[in-house]
């Protein structure tokens, strides 16, 4: 007689369900149907030719399954002679997107996200670059976004286009390439309006406001502090949190030490009663060897870190923001590098004590 997994609810966590080893379900429990009626789950489950909307279920007892092992395209030395894609798209899941702009195109090469619920999808920032010919953004987006519809038999998918920070000039460039485009709401960049869009007119930088895919409600958590309209957004399918230039692997520039601590105990109690698969940025600049980094209008990084970090590395950067409180000083930090008051080219010849001091290997 087949056995069925016992199931109990983590105390640490109601939203997560842990079976009899403990081991959180990936994406639901396996002693349920994997697909109810009238629910699919992956693009294996879709029907060829749909005679209806195929409804997605976006309960998950846990992250959705996805990956990102990939190698990201690392550029050129001679960024004319570069002909890797402009546009570089991993698929996490069926319905999350990460795309990347081509580092030879901006230095920066800044990161932005597409994510599709029931009613609609969210893209989360718009890249370094307004020439489309030079960063077919929406042209790529476009696209994603006509073939997920055709495997569910959506004939329009709304569009929102939501920025971790409206006055950065690497994440709002591409803003440009969706203007006039149909069944699409841009979150409006100046301060003032982006507080109203989101509810938050009155309580800034208090409170969260709310992004309603369908079955799929993204988060809006006011983060100042690198950037005076910061964002982060939560997804809580993926259990991905979006931090743009707040906190990600490389050289974080603190504008308002006061507003980037208090931003940082925010996420931090944020994530404790949330759960938070990776806290994923909106760039790398960090080498995988610790506390090494790129340098600025570098194309060519052949030794990047991974992009994704922690949910641990949230308290970190807090202890070591309070730390930086009141100085014109440069943290290095094995996973990020925390500029406060002095330029972003800043160098140290005093290495911090406890990163490990790794010389990169030679360029190939």
């Amino acid at each position: 007689m087949p056995q069925t997994p016992n199931s109990s609810i983590n105390p640490a966590n109601p939203r997560i369900v842990n079976s009899a080893t403990s081991r959180s379900f990936p994406n639901g429990n396996p002693a349920l149907g994997y697909n109810r009626a009238g629910v699919r789950n992956t693009d294996s489950a879709v029907p060829l030719h749909p005679a209806e909307p195929v409804v997605h279920d976006y309960t998950s007892d846990g992250p959705a399954p996805g990956s990102i092992s990939f190698r990201w395209a690392y550029g050129s030395n001679v960024a004319a002679k570069n002909r890797d894609p402009r546009v570089q798209v991993v698929q996490y899941n069926e319905d999350t997107f990460v795309m990347r702009e081509n580092v030879c195109v901006h230095w920066e090469a800044p990161f932005t996200y597409l994510l599709f619920g029931n009613k609609g999808a969210l893209l989360i920032d718009s890249g370094a670059t307004s020439n489309a010919k030079y960063y077919p953004l929406r042209e790529m987006v476009d696209a994603l976004i006509t073939r997920w519809g055709q495997a569910r038999g959506r004939a329009k998918v709304p569009l929102t286009i939501a920025l971790t920070s409206g006055e950065d000039v690497a994440q709002n460039q591409g803003l440009s390439q969706f203007a006039g485009r149909p069944d699409t709401t841009i979150v409006p960049p100046p301060l003032a309006l982006m507080k109203r869009h989101y509810g938050l007119a009155g309580s800034w930088p208090s409170g969260t406001g709310a992004i309603d895919l369908g079955d799929r409600v993204i988060d809006a958590i006011p983060t100042p502090g690198t950037h005076k309209d910061g964002v982060s957004f939560y997804d809580p399918y993926c259990d991905f949190l979006f931090t743009g230039d707040l906190l990600f692997p490389g050289r974080i520039n603190i504008s308002n030490e006061g507003d980037y601590v208090a931003s940082l105990e925010r996420l931090q109690a944020f994530a404790a009663s949330h759960s938070v698969k990776w806290v994923m940025g909106g760039h790398i600049d960090m080498m995988f060897l610790p506390g090494k980094h790129y340098p600025r209008f570098a194309t060519y990084k052949p030794y990047e870190r991974v992009l994704e970090m922690e949910p641990e590395l949230i308290a970190e950067a807090l202890q070591y923001a309070r730390e930086a409180r009141g100085q014109k000083i440069m943290l290095i930090r094995p996973d990020f590098i925390l500029f406060n008051g002095i330029s972003p080219d800043q160098r140290t010849g005093v290495w911090p004590e406890g990163v490990p001091r790794i010389n990169p290997p030679h360029p190939f």
